[in-house]
């Protein structure tokens, strides 16, 4: 399937600059060229998007390639000028907050949520990751990339835990999909500079399948923690219990551990 003949009017209404490739290296590493090398041509919520991306990145440098036409790759640049340094641990936070609310909207009676801190979760396996990158020399300026599973096979899919809409037997609407999701993040960016925490947390931690989980975290330390997510603290960051020991956890790969039979 290839992209909408009318392209994409929905997003479009939405963001000053929409950027539809045939195809990338990484949604993610071009926007952050493009907007370095012409910032008054990327404005707050330009974004970039593709369904061929060669060499996308996920976290913990982990590489992330789809079959060409079975996965939509999105950037959006993000000016968090007004958002309070303190504050700033929760864009990743928003940003997969907004997509689980997007991909929702394409789910009618399923289960989607939010893993901790950006993943996408529907009945309990992963349909888009998020990745989110400041810009060099540009502390102000963030990336967001996200991908999701959109028309991939099920046999495609890269692990027993990953879906993908066509994997569930549903067929995405992309651009009200990506038109929903820029929204949410634009809203909700506003209202994180506006307000602080207090105005995304309650809507963040009611999608959040992590809290009241049993986790095991790997840390970028090699490390591993395992104990019951309790929380978020006031900078976004996860809350593990272990033998009435709080641990904060600012960064780490999330497992929710599912009961044994």
């Amino acid at each position: 399937m290839s992209f909408p003949a009318a392209g994409f009017p929905l997003a479009a209404a939405v963001t000053p600059r929409l950027h539809v490739v045939d195809t990338v290296d990484s949604t993610n590493a071009k926007l952050v060229r493009d907007a370095t090398e012409d910032a008054q041509g990327h404005p707050h919520l330009s974004v970039l998007v593709t369904r061929d991306q060669r060499a996308g990145r996920g976290r913990l440098d982990r590489t992330w390639t789809t079959p060409p036409g079975t996965a939509l790759a999105v950037s959006v640049l993000l000016d968090i000028g007004a958002v309070a340094h303190a504050d700033r641990g929760w864009i990743p936070l928003v940003a997969g907050s907004a997509m689980t609310r997007a991909v929702a909207a394409q789910l009618p009676g399923a289960s989607v949520a939010l893993k901790w801190p950006n993943d996408v979760l529907v009945d309990g396996r992963k349909i888009c990751g998020i990745l989110a990158e400041v810009l060099p020399d540009a502390p102000n300026l963030v990336v967001v990339g996200a991908g999701v599973n959109t028309t991939m096979a099920e046999v495609d899919l890269p692990v027993p835990t990953a879906t993908s809409f066509a994997a569930l037997g549903r067929t995405v609407d992309e651009d009200r999909l990506l038109a929903d999701y820029l929204t949410a993040l634009r809203d909700d960016v506003a209202a994180l500079a506006v307000s602080g925490p207090a105005a995304v947390r309650p809507g963040i931690q009611e999608l959040c399948a992590t809290i009241g989980a049993e986790v095991t975290v790997s840390l970028p330390d090699g490390t591993t923690l395992t104990g019951r997510a309790e929380r978020l603290d006031a900078e976004g960051r996860l809350i593990v219990a272990a033998e009435d020991v709080e641990s904060v956890v600012a960064a780490g790969d999330v497992v929710h551990v599912r009961p044994t039979a």
